[in-house]
């Protein structure tokens, strides 16, 4: 199979690169994280100059007509730069929520806004009692009229505190787990009953838990079928899950030659650490854990259209190599550094808490491999 990027393709990540190493230097990314703004609303606007908003978004709506490679090339640099700007949510969540089965009108004022920079979207689906189960919802929706009425909670709501609309999970019909029964919504964020509680999370990312008292609904804001929306919500999960597999990789490049650069200038007993074949066992394990993260992100990107069942199983896979990988090289950069790497003026443990996030996000590597298990044992 061939690998190689087009020349499209290749501009894009020089694109990106360039801009990740001009304006996202470590020191300024931790000054912003700990600002009380937690972004930069500017970089934002740049993000839509450079075409990276409308990477995946048809040329017909604003956007550049790409797909999930473009998305897994840009989402790879924004692993090396630790980027915070909640791109995952907006460009590639609520994106394809609206591509795949949003409405002529939703995709007529959703694609345009989010290749712009004028939406920006936190996707609203997770809640304490749920773990990873994405139909365990207790926030409902009930008929009110031509509309609904969506009453509920819901927990770790990234890039909510930066948003202007939320991306919504809530149960229209049947019991609290049921597959059924599950509908999607987009609502803007300043709608009344809505109300946010805003905090920093360990990565250096902003979250919120978000309320709904007797929120009403207009049924134009329904994304795909009212009642069936499990589906929906599984497959942009499950790009979502790719697009994360991208970051990681970036991350993980970046601790491996941080790493490797290390090991060359360090020395005990008069002799640069990395001359000592124990360390060397260790460095080539990181790039081997490595090089298998980066092909099996290859490998969930290129199945993300084909149909459901392949789709998801590729999906879980990746995230399960994923998770080991990124614990394993986060811990083996921690301890060749020593005490000072997880000291927070050196960028070794902020990556380190980054990949550690990456692994829970969307289901940890227990959970995944339960699906995969599941999904195998399919007819």
């Amino acid at each position: 199979m061939d690998f190689s990027f087009t020349e499209e393709q290749t501009l894009l990540r020089n694109s990106v690169q360039k801009f990740i190493q001009d304006r996202y230097d470590f020191d300024t990314r931790r000054k912003v994280a700990r600002s009380e703004a937690g972004w930069r609303p500017e970089i934002w606007k740049q993000f839509a100059e450079l075409g990276l908003l409308g990477a995946a978004i048809p040329e017909d709506f604003g956007g550049l007509g790409g797909g999930p490679v473009e998305t897994m090339i840009i989402m790879e640099e924004f692993g090396r730069g630790l980027v915070i700007e909640p791109f995952l949510s907006t460009a590639v969540i609520c994106a394809n929520a609206v591509r795949h089965e949003g409405s002529k009108m939703q995709k007529e004022q959703w694609l345009p806004a989010i290749a712009n920079g004028d939406a920006i979207v936190a996707f609203a689906f997770a809640e304490p009692q749920g773990r990873y189960n994405l139909a365990d919802l207790t926030t409902t929706a009930k008929k009110s009229g031509d509309g609904f009425t969506l009453s509920g909670q819901k927990a770790v709501v990234i890039g909510a505190p930066f948003s202007n609309y939320l991306l919504v999970t809530a149960r229209t019909s049947g019991g609290q787990r049921d597959t059924n029964g599950i509908t999607l919504f987009g609502i803007p964020k300043d709608t009344k009953g809505i109300s946010l509680r805003d905090y920093p999370t360990v990565d250096g990312l902003r979250a919120s838990e978000v309320t709904f008292e007797n929120v009403s609904v207009s049924k134009d804001f329904v994304v795909g079928e009212v009642d069936n929306g499990l589906p929906l919500i599984e497959r942009v999960v499950d790009e979502a899950i790719a697009a994360l597999a991208a970051e990681a990789t970036g991350g993980m490049k970046v601790l491996l030659d941080t790493t490797v650069e290390y090991s060359k200038t360090r020395k005990q007993f008069g002799t640069p650490i990395g001359k000592f074949q124990v360390l060397q066992h260790r460095m080539v394990d990181m790039f081997m854990n490595y090089e298998q993260s980066v092909s099996i992100t290859y490998m969930v990107t290129l199945k993300l259209e084909e149909e459901a069942k392949e789709r998801a199983k590729a999906a879980s896979a990746a995230k399960v190599q994923i998770g080991k990988a990124g614990r394993f090289i986060g811990q083996q950069a921690v301890q060749i550094h020593g005490g000072m790497g997880m000291t927070d003026e050196l960028n070794v443990g902020h990556y380190f808490k980054r990949l550690t996030m990456i692994d829970t996000q969307f289901g940890n590597i227990d959970h995944h491999l339960k699906r995969y298990a599941a999904l195998s044992g399919q007819d």
